[in-house]
């Protein structure tokens, strides 16, 4: 009696010792996160503490993914966190990832998904910032995809910097969307491969993605052999290793197939139930909670409409205002240039005006001087001839006397004629450089009296908005009680980025294609994987996953099922 009562305490005490909380450690594509979790939660409450810790209302398309033994599985939704098959060790860790995949991301996802793409590492081009070799200690491609290629890292990165510039200015949800459509084409998009046999032990890959069942050969994984989409099959189920598909149509007969573990056999068994949920889902009418999503998707899209117009607007108004500015400094250097001109010619104007004046009065003094010359010769010729002369030989004497006196007297007042003429020119060449003089002066007034204008306006009166307030939708009254005539035009705005949208995802297709035969040329054949062969392969003959796997439908459900017991 008293050892079971002392059986009983020591269990009491052990249970009040046990913790009742214990660390989880989440990993996501950007980052670590952990919580403190209490022993009973279950894997839903784990889950939507994560998914509300994100942000994430689409939570369908994900799930919590460990490691168990070399074999990935993912934590139940109804089932204790640690009733899992979870390492004992603390932290518990788990890595949040997409589960399950849309078959078509431009329709089915109303959330932005946040991936951990380039842009949002990056932000949008900006020459100035992302110059050459910022990319250097990235790796922007596996390594395989560059081995593939006779390109060096830097004619990567400049192919790459050429596209990142082309689409400068692109919305961050526009450029998720075209990341995931891009992805979304590709063969192995969404798909889980897993080895399985037929009754006959032929070695196949099982494919499960958001459309079906598709069969592989094991050494092909891109083009499934048969498919059956989820609306041809009723019910899946597994013992031990095998497991039985029936088809929608009870008249044919059910198909077998056995996988190698049991823990694999879990696995497919919820990849299966979840796919076929949604692909039920997606051909159902919205439930209301999705019907709330897309509503309050709208609103917010019209939201980041009129910021990104608000924003457009204030970048046009801030680039507008940097160009006035540079105008007016261009036209401010001109102003100072044309300045500095006029007073270097009113200098010369100046300088050549002192030396025309003094010129002048040279001149001047000149013609004076021969005047009086001419002066004092006439009056010597009269003193000559009033002479009487008596002799012969003085009078000779007298008239040659006579004669070079009026030759003299003739050329002195030629001379005068002369010399006045030159000083009239010299007396109007400067009044003329005085007059250039003048308008020298009127103009160096003008061009500084329009410099002072310029930089009072630039510095008072109209200040260049070189720091534009920023954007704020606290200050600014964006309650989104829209008018009629508001909604409309919200509509009208939304409709034609839709448009230019599709403009746009139709050039970066062009863009891609013209990328592809770029390269093309430069591709190293001898190191083309299996893979990239039958890849290129299925592209030259324009067969795509969706319409691989619609060919493969044409025939009926009952030739298929036949089909594949015989492979």
């Amino acid at each position: 009696m008293a050892g079971a009562i002392a059986s009983r305490m020591s269990f009491s005490s052990l249970k009040r010792k046990q913790p009742k909380t214990f660390t989880v450690r989440i990993a996501t594509m950007d980052a670590e996160m952990e919580f403190s979790c209490e022993v009973k939660w279950k894997g839903k409450d784990l889950f939507d503490l994560v998914c509300r810790t994100l942000g994430l209302r689409e939570t369908w398309f994900f799930g919590l993914q460990y490691t168990i033994k070399d074999t990935v599985a993912w934590l139940k939704m109804d089932k204790k966190v640690l009733d899992h098959d979870v390492p004992t060790e603390e932290p518990v860790t788990f890595h949040f990832l997409a589960k399950f995949y849309p078959e078509n991301a431009e329709e089915e996802l109303v959330q932005e998904i946040t991936q951990h793409l380039f842009f949002l590492q990056y932000g949008d081009y900006d020459p100035n910032v992302h110059k050459r070799g910022f990319l250097a200690q990235e790796e922007l491609l596996p390594k395989r995809v560059i081995n593939l290629y006779q390109m060096t890292p830097e004619m990567w990165e400049e192919r790459i910097t050429a596209w990142y510039a082309e689409h400068r200015g692109r919305a961050r949800d526009e450029a998720e969307m075209e990341y995931l459509k891009i992805a979304q084409d590709l063969e192995m998009y969404g798909v889980n491969y897993f080895a399985i046999k037929n009754k006959k032990g032929t070695e196949l890959l099982l494919g499960v993605d958001a459309l079906g069942l598709h069969i592989y050969d094991p050494d092909n994984r891109l083009t499934p052999k048969i498919s059956f989409p989820w609306n041809e099959i009723r019910n899946i189920s597994y013992s031990d290793k095998e497991f039985t598909i029936k088809p929608l149509d009870k008249k044919i007969d059910v198909f077998k197939f056995n996988s190698s573990k049991l823990r694999v056999n879990k696995l497919i068994l919820q990849l299966c139930i979840g796919n076929h949920d949604l692909f039920m889902r997606r051909r159902k009418a919205d439930s209301l909670e999705v019907q709330q999503m897309k509503a309050q998707a709208r609103e917010e899209k019209a939201r980041k409409q009129m910021e990104r117009q608000r924003l457009a607007r204030e970048k046009q108004m801030r680039e507008e205002a940097e160009r006035t500015r540079d105008e007016l400094e261009r036209r401010l250097m001109q102003l100072k240039e044309e300045a500095t001109m006029a007073n270097e010619a009113l200098m010369r104007s100046e300088e050549t005006a002192d030396l025309l004046a003094e010129k002048a009065q040279i001149t001047e003094e000149e013609a004076k001087l021969l005047a009086q010359k001419a002066a004092e010769a006439e009056q010597e010729m009269q003193r000559i001839k009033a002479t009487a002369i008596r002799t012969e030989e003085e009078k000779r004497l007298m008239e040659q006397k006579v004669l070079e006196a009026e030759m003299l007297a003739l050329k002195m007042a030629e001379e005068s004629e002369r010399r006045a003429k030159e000083a009239d020119q010299l007396k109007q060449d400067l009044q003329e450089a005085r007059e250039s003089e003048r308008r020298a002066k009127q103009k160096l007034l003008e061009i500084t009296s329009k410099s002072s204008y310029t930089q009072s306006m630039n510095s008072s009166t109209t200040p260049l908005p070189t720091d534009l307030p920023s954007f704020n939708l606290i200050n600014e009254s964006l309650s989104f009680d829209f008018k009629d005539t508001d909604m409309k035009r919200l509509s009208m705005e939304i409709e034609k980025e839709k448009v230019e949208y599709m403009e746009k995802s139709k050039h970066l297709q062009e863009q891609l294609n013209e990328l592809k035969t770029e390269i093309e040329a430069l591709k190293l054949k001898e190191r083309e994987t299996a893979l990239d062969i039958l890849h290129s392969e299925n592209t030259s003959r324009g067969n795509s996953k969706h319409n691989t796997i619609k060919k493969l439908t044409l025939q009926s459900t009952k030739s298929r099922v036949a089909f594949f017991e015989e492979l």
